[in-house]
């Protein structure tokens, strides 16, 4: 009740100086809307079903890059953890790859992909790779080193001491680079939805600010993505909470 309680106060310090602002500085709606014109614009795409459509594309595009990202990001983590001959192997390319801006990317792999929902997922999921990967590959090197003698000497052979010692200890770190890469993969699908595409709230975005000159329904689609990152973000703190804290 007091973490609700403190979310609500604080949201409600933010309406009252966004609000204030408005008021003071005699802004038009094109420029900076108040927090009402905000909401009954929502209210608006929300009845049309504009919000659904767009946020529906985008959300899916979320949800299947950050499960394809953090399956791959998983694998290939434990690889470099465990390895050093596949660290220096990858290393080269997961850091040439994670240095190269995905904006410049997103063009061309929508090109290769045919610009539908798999180019999407893809660069979603690229965005997300490098934060998970990273801290897998910390989290089993960060296992106690008498923790695995002591389960070789029981006979674990290298998948169990890996599925019953080294994935669980090193949960809480994996769940770090998680916190990052559900933040990430929200990114990740606008910029997709920039390179190339029908629907989707990036795709909103560019209408409401280029076509419309819309600056409240913008707001609204800014909004909204914030909503689903959090929504995301609270998703892996629970999941954390129940697999990783006693």
């Amino acid at each position: 009740m007091r973490r609700v309680a403190g979310s609500v106060l604080s949201l409600a310090v933010f309406l009252a100086a966004w609000k204030l602002l408005t008021v003071i500085g005699a802004y038009p709606e094109y420029i900076l809307p108040a927090p009402e014109v905000v909401g009954a614009r929502a209210v608006r795409a929300i009845a049309s079903g504009l919000l659904w459509q767009h946020t529906a594309a985008t959300l899916s595009e979320i949800v299947l890059g950050l499960a394809a990202g953090t399956v791959a990001a998983l694998a290939i983590g434990i690889g470099l953890g465990k390895s050093t001959l596949v660290e220096r192997a990858l290393s080269p390319y997961i850091v040439a790859a994670q240095a190269v801006p995905i904006l410049a990317l997103a063009p061309l792999l929508d090109i290769w992909f045919g610009g539908g929902l798999l180019a999407r997922v893809l660069i979603c999921a690229l965005i997300v790779f490098f934060p998970i990967a990273i801290a897998t590959m910390v989290g089993i090197r960060s296992v106690d080193p008498l923790l695995v003698e002591l389960y070789r000497s029981l006979g674990a052979n290298q998948a169990q001491r890996t599925a019953r010692l080294e994935i669980p200890a090193a949960l809480p770190i994996i769940f770090g680079g998680l916190r990052v890469g559900v933040t990430l993969a929200v990114i990740g699908a606008v910029v997709a939805e920039w390179a190339g595409a029908a629907t989707g709230l990036g795709v909103l975005i560019n209408i409401a600010n280029q076509g419309l000159f819309d600056t409240p329904l913008m707001f609204v689609a800014l909004a909204t993505l914030a909503v689903i990152g959090l929504a995301l973000y609270g998703l892996v703190l629970v999941a954390e909470r129940r697999l990783v804290q006693p």
